[in-house]
């Protein structure tokens, strides 16, 4: 028996993309699963595709943002399965934009989604996931390893993902609880969002691109689900992909001239 059989995982921004990939990983490997996103549609139709399939599975629609959505969707969640094993905290977005020129209002809203949002679903996890020896899996980036250029708030707040990640581990891994920290570089999509630069000066045209036009081999987003997995069952605290990425960020420890001379070759 594997696993995920018939263990509950929650997936935030679950309807598209990596989330979705991920709620497939879980699915295939026995989970039941929990889709949590904003648009109702989308929710329905990827938890409509993942029952076809055979997986038992909810869909949620909610605003993450909102207190009074996490509690209704993480009750609504507890009383369908009565179980809670795994929080998966993806939903989030990046932005463009000089750092200079991205205003204190931006930094707030970006933070709202990318951080706040994690804390609240995280608090109402938490205290469920303790029973069950359960995980919290953080869906960081690169770029809360290293800053980036371009990409205005962005940096700030996966940093922020990463410190509030260690301090979980470091209070609640002797509970019993699991943090897993990933860190990705771009996903590959079949269909990738190319972000407007108008009104944004001296920003380059690669920018546009998934990582801010990052010299990296972009991530199957299928590959990088089946990971997770495999690093929550050995409860791994880090998955940096690509795995060479951590060479850069260890010699960025130890010379911070280093390092960002080599984060400005790559971008």
């Amino acid at each position: 028996m594997s696993y995920w059989q018939d263990k509950a995982v929650l997936v935030t921004g679950g309807s598209s993309g990596l989330g979705r990939m991920i709620a497939d990983s879980f699915a295939a490997a026995g989970a039941k699963i929990v889709i949590v996103g904003l648009e109702a549609g989308a929710v329905e139709a990827a938890a409509a595709e993942l029952r076809q399939s055979g997986s038992e599975t909810l869909g949620l629609q909610g605003d993450i943002t909102r207190q009074e959505d996490v509690d209704r969707m993480f009750g609504a969640s507890l009383e369908r399965f009565g179980r809670l094993d795994v929080l998966v905290n993806n939903a989030g977005r990046s932005m463009r934009g000089k750092v200079l020129d991205t205003t204190p209002e931006q930094f707030r809203e970006l933070m709202e989604l990318n951080l706040i949002a994690l804390v609240r679903c995280t608090r109402a996890a938490v205290p469920h996931l303790l029973k069950q020896r359960g995980h919290v899996v953080n869906i960081g980036s690169l770029a809360a390893k290293s800053a980036a250029r371009w990409v205005g708030a962005y940096p700030a707040t996966k940093h922020a993902v990463a410190a509030y990640s260690q301090q979980l581990r470091l209070e609640l891994e002797p509970e019993g609880l699991h943090v897993l920290l990933v860190c990705p570089g771009p996903i590959a999509r079949d269909n990738p969002r190319l972000y407007p630069l108008e009104g944004l000066e001296d920003v380059p045209e690669s920018a546009r691109r998934p990582g801010a036009g990052v010299k990296v081999k972009a991530i199957r987003p299928e590959e990088l689900g089946r990971a997770i997995l495999r690093a929550c069952e050995r409860r791994q605290p880090e998955l940096i992909v690509p795995a060479k990425a951590r060479l850069l960020f260890a010699l960025a420890q130890l010379s911070p001239r280093l390092g960002d001379w080599l984060v400005r070759r790559k971008t």
